[in-house]
C-alpha cells in the first residue's frame, strides 16, 4: 500500500479538536514559581544603573536577574550581537546599551504572576538616551550615529552581483523601466504568544519547555549564554501555536533556562513559568524586513530582458538575528526567475534602532518578487505584450543561467507552472501567443466597482543557502519477531502547525512498508532525538523525507539480518552550495528549489478605496504531495497571511515606538478578509533529488501575491502601487489624487 500520496488524517488532530494537545503555555509542574520581564520600552539608551531594592521587598519576590547574572551576556543565531539582559555589570562591551524598546533589562521570579508584575514595575533604571536612528537611508551615512560601537558602520551586510555587462545590456534595450519599491513591516500574529516552563531535569539537565522552530540550535544558544556544556540544556517542543519564521529566534528561551539555573544554584529547584501578553510579543520578537528597492530594467521591442539593475536596503532592526541570510534571498530573487544577461545587484543589511527584523514566510522572497514581478509587468505594458506572453519569453529554463552566473538544479518547472496558473485563470495559446480570453466582468449596474486580474510567478529555494551547513538526521527502531509488529521514528524536526510530523509518518510507513498506525514518533526533544536543523527554508519535508529513507533503509538491513531490534540512524547531506563571490557574487546557491504562479482577481470600490480580492489561483509544483490535503492546506493559509500583508497589515513605527501593540489596531485578514475563492493547483514534476520526489513548498504561494495583486488593482483601475499596503485609505487617497474616484 502507497502512504505517500494521501490525505492521512494529521495524527494531532484528535488532540487538538478535543483540547488535549498541550502548548508551552499550558504545562504546570508542583511548587512552580512565575517570571515577568522588564522590556526597555525605550529604544536607544545606555543603562546606567537598575535597582532592585524595592522590587526585592515585596513580599514572595525569589528572585531578579539583571546582565550581570548571564555567564555570556551575548546570542544571536546568526552573530551574537545582543545581550541576554541589557545594563551594568555585563562581561561583554556595550552590553548596557538597549537598542530598541523589545530589549530585556531584567527578570523577576514571584511566587504569582501578580507578584512578578508588580516588582517588575517596581524596579527602577537610569537610562541615558542616545540617538533614535529609524531611517535606513540615514542610518546608511558614513556619519550616522553608530548603533553597535564596536562595529565601523550600521551597514552590516553587503552583497554584489555582476553578470555580463550592464551598460552594454542597457545600450541595447528598446524600453526602460525604472522604480522605487518599499515593502512594510509584517507581524507573525500567531496564534500562541511566547511561553514556556524552565526547570532542572531528573538527570540534573536544565530543560525548557517552549515553542520554537529548531531544538538543537535553541540548545546551543542556552549552552553558550550559560556557559554551560551542550548536553546540559534539554529542549523541548510541545504542540506550537504557529511560527512563520517567528520563533527562529530566541525570545524566552535563554532567560527561562537563566532563572531555572540560578534557582537551582540558590538551592531552590522549583520550576520557572512565563506567558508573553500579546502585547509583549508584539514589540518582543522580530518582524519582517521593510525592503528599499530602486531598480531599472532594460528588454527589446522583441520582449526580451536585457538588463536589470537593483540596489536592495534591508532594514535589519536593532540585531542581525537572519538580516543577513535574507538579504542573500532577496538578492537572489529580485530578478525573478528569469534569464537576464546583465545583471547588477547591490544589497545591504542596515542596524537601525527599531525592533529586529528576521525570518517571515519567503525569507526575503516577497520582498524581491515584489520588484521583480512589478518591473515585468510595466514592461509588459510598455511594450504592448500580455504580462504572460512576456514572461514565458524570459523564464528561466533546465541549463540557463541563474543571475549569479551558474545554473540552476535539475528540474525547472517554473514555464509548466506558469502555464498551468495561466490557461485556468483564462489565458489561451492561440496564433503563437498567448493572451487573456475573458478579461474580469465590470459590473455595469455598479459603476462604483472596478474588476481587475493580475498575474506574477516566483521561484523559492529548498533548503539553507550560500553554503550554509546543512544536514538532517533521523533514527527509527524496529520491534517485533517474524514481522515489524512497531517501528518508533525519532525525529527533531518541529511541527508549527504546517502537518510536518503527520508527513514524517507517512514518510516512514512507506519507506518501511509498514501500516501508519504501526509507526510512533517521538519527537523534538533534545534528549532523545539528533539535530534536524530548522523548521524553515521551505526544507523540512525535503530534509527531513531524505533522512526518513536512510533510516529506514538502514534499519530494514538490521531486520533482515535478524537484529532485535533492529536500528538505523542516518544523517543526510543533500549537495553543497556555495555563497556567493564577494566581487561577483557567483555562486551555487541552493540545492533544490520550487516554482510557483499566481493570478489574482479584483475588485476596487473606487468611492471607498476598498480592495477585495476576490478569486486567486495558485499553480505550484510541489514535486510529489506527501500529504494532498496538507499541501492544499498550505497554498490556502499561505495565500491568506500574503492578502493580509498586501492589503491591510499596518504595523506603524513611529521614533522607534511602537503604535499598533496589539490586534486592535493590527488588523490581520477574519473570515470576511480573506479571498472568495482559492484554486490551488498542485503540479507534481518529481525533484530528481527530493524524498519520494518531493520539494519543499511551505512559502511558495507567498511570494507573487502581491505583485499579482499590484497588477490586478492597475488592471481595473490604472494606477500602479510601488508600496503597500493596500488600505483603503491609501487607495482612495490615490485615486482623489488622481481624480479616479466616483
Amino acid at each position: 500500500m502507497s502512504y505517500v500520496g494521501e490525505s492521512a488524517i494529521r495524527i494531532d488532530a484528535v488532540a487538538k479538536v478535543k483540547g488535549e494537545a498541550l502548548y508551552p503555555g499550558d504545562f504546570n509542574l508542583l511548587g512552580q514559581t512565575y517570571m515577568k520581564i522588564l522590556f526597555a520600552n525605550r529604544p536607544h539608551a545606555i543603562v546606567h544603573s537598575i535597582d532592585t531594592r524595592l522590587a526585592e521587598s515585596i513580599p514572595g519576590v525569589i528572585a531578579i536577574l539583571t546582565a550581570k547574572d548571564v555567564p555570556v551576556n551575548e546570542y544571536g543565531l546568526i552573530m551574537p550581537d545582543q545581550p541576554v539582559l541589557c545594563g551594568p555589570g555585563s562581561n561583554k562591551p556595550y552590553a548596557d546599551r538597549v537598542r530598541f524598546i523589545g530589549d530585556q533589562v531584567a527578570v523577576v521570579i514571584a511566587e504569582t504572576e501578580e507578584i512578578a508584575a508588580k516588582a517588575r514595575d517596581a524596579i527602577v533604571v537610569d537610562y541615558e538616551d542616545l540617538p533614535v536612528v529609524t531611517n535606513v537611508h540615514e542610518a546608511i551615512r558614513p556619519d550616522a550615529f553608530k548603533i553597535h560601537p564596536d562595529r565601523d558602520s550600521n551597514v552590516f551586510g553587503h552583497y554584489r552581483i555582476r553578470k555580463g555587462n550592464i551598460e552594454e545590456g542597457f545600450r541595447r534595450a528598446d524600453v526602460i523601466i525604472e522604480g522605487d519599491y518599499s515593502t512594510p513591516v509584517q507581524e507573525h500574529a500567531y496564534l500562541q504568544p511566547e511561553a514556556g516552563l524552565g526547570y532542572i531535569d531528573e538527570q540534573g539537565r536544565v530543560t525548557v519547555v517552549v515553542a520554537g522552530q529548531w531544538t538543537h540550535e535553541d540548545q546551543h544558544q542556552i549552552a553558550h549564554s550559560l556557559n554551560l556544556p551542550v548536553e546540559q540544556i534539554r529542549v523541548i517542543y510541545p504542540a506550537i501555536g504557529g511560527a512563520f519564521g517567528g520563533r527562529e529566534d530566541m525570545s524566552v528561551q535563554i532567560v527561562l533556562a537563566l532563572a531555572a539555573w540560578k534557582l537551582h544554584q540558590l538551592g531552590i529547584n522549583r520550576p520557572v513559568k512565563i506567558i508573553w501578553s500579546r502585547e509583549e510579543s508584539f514589540i518582543g520578537h522580530h518582524k519582517r524586513h521593510p525592503y528599499f528597492i530602486h531598480t531599472r530594467w532594460g528588454a527589446t521591442k522583441e520582449g526580451k530582458v536585457v538588463a536589470a539593475e537593483v540596489e536592495l536596503i534591508g532594514d535589519g532592526g536593532a540585531y542581525a538575528y537572519t538580516s543577513t541570510k535574507v538579504l542573500g534571498n532577496a538578492t537572489l530573487m529580485c530578478t525573478g526567475p528569469y534569464e537576464i544577461p546583465n545583471v547588477k545587484v547591490d544589497s545591504y543589511a542596515v542596524y537601525t534602532t527599531t525592533i529586529p527584523n528576521g525570518a517571515f514566510r519567503g525569507f526575503g522572497g516577497p520582498q524581491g518578487a515584489f520588484a521583480a514581478e512589478s518591473q515585468m509587468n510595466k514592461l509588459a505594458e510598455a511594450l504592448n505584450m500580455d504580462p504572460v506572453d512576456f514572461r514565458l519569453k524570459n523564464l528561466l529554463q533546465e541549463g540557463s543561467l541563474l543571475s549569479v552566473g551558474t545554473p540552476l538544479p535539475k528540474g525547472v518547472t517554473i514555464r509548466e507552472v506558469v502555464e498551468a496558473c495561466a490557461e485556468s485563470a483564462g489565458w489561451r495559446f492561440t496564433n503563437g501567443k498567448w493572451s487573456k480570453a475573458v478579461p474580469p466582468q465590470n459590473f455595469e449596474r455598479y459603476q462604483h466597482l472596478k474588476r481587475g486580474i493580475g498575474f506574477a510567478c516566483s521561484f523559492k529555494n529548498v533548503g539553507f543557502s550560500f553554503g550554509a551547513p546543512e544536514q538532517c538526521m533521523a533514527k527509527i527502531e524496529l520491534y517485533g519477531q517474524a514481522e515489524i509488529e512497531r517501528a518508533v521514528l525519532y525525529h527533531s524536526g518541529a511541527e508549527v502547525g504546517q502537518g510536518a510530523h503527520t508527513a514524517f509518518v507517512q514518510m516512514a510507513a512507506e519507506a518501511l512498508d509498514v501500516p501508519l498506525e504501526r509507526i510512533h514518533l517521538v519527537a523534538s526533544d533534545t534528549a532523545y532525538t539528533e539535530n534536524s536543523g530548522s523548521a524553515s527554508a521551505s526544507r523540512m519535508t525535503f530534509m527531513a523525507g531524505n533522512a526518513i529513507r536512510g533510516a529506514a533503509q538502514l534499519a530494514l538491513e538490521k531486520w533482515a539480518a535478524e537484529e532485535r531490534p533492529a536500528v538505523g540512524l542516518f544523517q543526510y547531506r543533500p549537495p553543497r552550495t556555495t555563497p556567493y563571490d564577494p566581487e561577483t557574487g557567483k555562486s551555487e546557491p541552493n540545492f533544490a528549489y520550487g516554482y510557483v504562479a499566481e493570478a489574482a482577481e479584483v475588485e476596487v470600490d473606487i468611492e471607498t478605496g476598498e480592495v477585495r480580492l476576490v478569486n486567486l489561483i495558485c499553480a505550484d509544483d510541489v514535486g510529489k504531495a506527501v500529504n494532498p490535503q496538507q499541501v492544499q492546506g498550505q497554498i490556502e493559509g499561505a495565500v491568506v497571511q500574503a492578502a493580509g500583508y498586501a492589503l491591510m497589515e499596518n504595523f506603524v513605527q513611529k521614533d522607534g515606538e511602537v503604535l499598533t501593540r496589539g490586534l486592535s489596531t493590527y488588523l490581520i485578514p477574519t473570515v470576511l478578509d480573506i479571498p472568495e475563492q482559492v484554486k490551488s493547483i498542485i503540479l507534481e514534476y518529481p525533484d530528481p533529488i527530493g524524498p519520494f520526489g518531493a520539494r519543499g513548498m511551505g512559502e511558495m504561494p507567498y511570494l507573487p501575491l502581491v505583485p499579482a495583486v499590484t497588477a490586478a488593482i492597475h488592471d481595473a483601475v490604472g494606477i500602479w502601487f510601488d508600496d503597500f499596503p493596500l488600505t483603503s485609505e491609501r487607495v482612495c487617497n490615490e485615486l482623489k489624487r488622481l481624480k479616479l474616484s466616483a
